[in-house]
């Protein structure tokens, strides 16, 4: 379903947002936004994320990498259900599951006691797949209420955005894309749209600067902390901050592992970095007491995304390691995702704990994952135990790797407990 078909409710953004998804034509060739190109392409039928050899047939994540990174979460996991006071029902939501390799490592990770009480969620608009365990529920929109975490690896880089480019008169305008890739400017950028960018990714009067416009993913983001009753709501992703906005974009595509042009006609994976200091200020059904200054002003008082991945010859943000194993998951198609900050499950309006911003190799250096090398005397008096325990090094030290992985952006956010991070 794209946003020219989808309810008006369904689509994030409400009925502004449509102006940007609507075709043009150039010489008989229909040119749309890129955030409905995208969706179509990547979502609509024969779409990349919808192929059966899914996402692991053309790069790796985190998830892919290690199985620490699965253990990493049932870690999480299991401290969330401390603060929760181990309920009776502790939910784990897998948001863009993929093929749902993520949550079947955190259940495979998790001690009895709390595998016997969690309810998994795979939040995909793939086909469930055939061996998957049937304990997992595999459903296209995450639960109503959740009590426990919801973790969204590299899911927010694939809901599609819409990109804009300054024009020679110093105007930032829509960009339209054919299927083949051709681009040409569309009318300015307005509304809720120019204004989020105006907050989040200001642009000079420089003809030829480039942003992604990441409102739809805000919206996004809120709605899915708008699930969580009671827990902890986390995205993972490659991102940058307000301070470090690369000047040209960060859109691009991926097939077979290679970084490749981003053409909208569903032959590669098309995904853009995340501007997750703007998600973790978007007000949510939680939070929309608080100021908008005041949310902004605690996700800036948190931890920076550090800006060591661009690129400082070309301005571009520079991705090679997702060549081998950093590019996004499958994602849940936006259009099924609520737009606006709907009640909490529970009908009322509470402020959240601040949202916090750190980078994967601080997360994960806090669930336990350090990548230090086993002791030499190891080898003497077990020499498996230190093989096994070299080869965990090696693959811990590629999910904390400056330059690559570690450099991820974790957003956290808690809903009625303590940040079990901190």
């Amino acid at each position: 379903m794209t946003d020219e078909t989808a309810p008006e409710a369904e689509r994030p953004g409400g009925a502004e947002h449509d102006a940007y998804a609507r075709p043009g034509r150039r010489d008989g060739t229909v040119l749309r936004g890129w955030r409905a190109a995208t969706e179509a392409a990547l979502y609509g039928p024969g779409g990349f994320y919808r192929r059966p050899e899914g996402p692991a047939g053309h790069f790796r994540t985190s998830v892919h990498a290690s199985p620490l990174f699965a253990q990493a979460v049932a870690r999480l996991l299991c401290r969330v259900d401390e603060a929760l006071g181990r309920p009776s029902a502790l939910d784990f939501v897998d948001m863009g599951a993929g093929r749902g390799e993520l949550v079947t490592g955190v259940l495979a990770a998790l001690p009895a006691d709390v595998y016997a009480r969690t309810r998994a969620y795979a939040v995909e608009l793939a086909d469930r797949p055939a061996e998957l365990d049937e304990r997992i529920a595999w459903q296209d929109t995450p639960p109503a209420a959740v009590t426990g975490l919801l973790f969204a690896n590299e899911w927010l880089d694939n809901v599609p955005v819409d990109v804009a480019e300054v024009d020679s008169a110093g105007v930032p305008r829509l960009v339209l894309v054919a299927g083949d890739g051709t681009e040409r400017l569309g009318e300015p950028v307005t509304g809720t749209a120019a204004d989020w960018l105006a907050r989040w990714w200001p642009l000079p009067a420089e003809e030829g600067l480039r942003a992604e416009i990441g409102l739809p993913r805000d919206l996004a983001w809120a709605s899915a902390v708008d699930r969580v009753v009671r827990g902890l709501a986390v995205a993972v992703d490659y991102a940058h901050t307000v301070d470090t906005r690369p000047p040209f974009g960060t859109l691009t595509g991926f097939r077979e592992g290679r970084e490749t042009a981003p053409v909208p006609d569903g032959s590669c994976d098309i995904t853009a970095h995340v501007a997750l200091d703007a998600c973790a200020a978007a007000p949510t059904a939680h939070t929309r007491s608080s100021a908008p200054s005041d949310t902004a002003r605690d996700v800036q008082n948190t931890t920076r995304i550090p800006s060591d991945a661009r690129d400082p010859s070309s301005g571009r943000a520079r991705t090679p390691q997702r060549e081998a194993h950093t590019t996004s998951g499958t994602a849940q198609n936006p259009a099924r995702t609520p737009s606006g900050a709907p009640q909490t499950p529970h009908g009322t309006a509470r402020t959240l704990p601040s949202a916090r911003l750190l980078t994967q190799r601080a997360a994960l250096r806090a669930l336990a994952i350090t990548g230090a090398r086993p002791p030499l005397t190891l080898a003497s008096t077990d020499p498996s135990a230190y093989v096994r325990a070299l080869a965990s090094a090696g693959e811990a030290a590629e999910l904390t790797a400056p330059g690559g992985l570690g450099d991820f952006g974790w957003l956290v956010q808690p809903v009625g407990i303590p940040n079990p991070l901190d």
